[in-house]
């Protein structure tokens, strides 16, 4: 039986909300993590500094990052696609708040998505992200990378595993502190999650975790997330409740759901730091806030 613990990184906040077609309030976002920190949650992805006209929800960043708990014990993401972002998640901490603990940036790893997503080919997206990783380093700022889009394009089709890894070995020059893959728009399959995760980590070794971020759009996302595991990944992202999308991928839906991938994971023997009880409590809640149920299905069962 398994038996080495993983780390959740909670998503829902940015990721789980971004493809909302209301607004949720900022009070609301709030009392959100708070539940979340509530049930174990250590790290959250709180917020995206992207331009408030493309993902409206994330208007209220630097408002919900105001009023975040400050909690040594915590650490709050915020995502980046430029210089400009990380320049903003920097000043989110001016006059001594607490603010971000660290960015996360994010390259696609496919041309036409690239462009769609965030107005870059796969070069320049290289030498945007490259340029960032070493701003917010410099500028004390610790600093992730998740390549997007790495088991799939929703314009391109396949993308190639030759064409990830070299992304990741182009990124580990600049050390960043993790590299997670993503399967945006969740077509990915447990075969597949085992070989190119198998195949990164031989890349990476022991010198840059290995992070997974998966979709569950064609219903493989907790299958792939334990061949990852066992592939050698310790670092999972999921959702409160499977909420989540992008809002440039047509038709993708929600990440892995919190409460599916802890309760998998603990069935399985392996440790995860989450009262699950108290995560499928927080999906009840946010339901009611929502107004529907959520698409998770061990909340559901429950």
């Amino acid at each position: 039986m398994a038996s080495e613990a993983i780390e959740l990184v909670e998503v829902g906040p940015r990721d789980g909300l971004q493809n909302e077609p209301d607004i949720i309030a900022t009070e609301t976002k709030h009392a959100l993590i708070g539940r979340m920190i509530g049930y174990g949650a250590r790290r959250l992805e709180v917020a995206s500094f992207v331009h408030p006209q493309r993902v409206p929800q994330m208007a209220d960043a630097e408002a919900v990052i105001a009023g975040l708990p400050d909690r040594k014990d915590c650490t709050y993401i915020g995502l980046v696609l430029n210089k400009r972002g990380v320049m903003r998640a920097l000043a989110t901490r001016d006059d001594g708040a607490r603010g971000i603990d660290q960015v996360g940036c994010v390259i696609v790893a496919s041309d036409t998505f690239g462009q769609k997503n965030q107005g870059q080919t796969i070069a320049e997206g290289l030498a945007e992200t490259r340029d960032m990783l070493r701003f917010a380093k410099a500028e004390g700022m610790r600093a992730q990378v998740t390549i997007s889009a790495a088991f799939g394009c929703p314009f391109e089709g396949e993308v190639k595993h030759s064409t990830v890894l070299a992304i990741a070995e182009e990124l580990a020059i600049e050390a960043p502190e993790e590299i997670a893959l993503a399967d945006t728009i969740g077509v990915g399959t447990p075969a597949e999650a085992g070989e190119l995760f198998g195949k990164l980590g031989e890349l990476l070794g022991q010198n840059i975790p290995m992070r997974a971020h998966f979709h569950n759009t064609r219903g493989t996302g907790i299958a792939n997330a334990w061949e990852a595991y066992k592939a050698g990944v310790r670092i999972f992202d999921a959702s409160l409740g499977g909420l989540g999308g992008c809002p440039f991928a047509p038709r993708a839906t929600g990440n892995i759901a919190t409460e599916d991938l802890i309760y998998m994971m603990q069935r399985s023997g392996v440790a995860t730091g989450i009262d699950l009880e108290a995560a499928i409590a927080a999906n009840k809640w946010f339901a009611g806030q929502l107004g529907r149920e959520l698409p998770s299905a061990v909340a559901r069962a429950a």
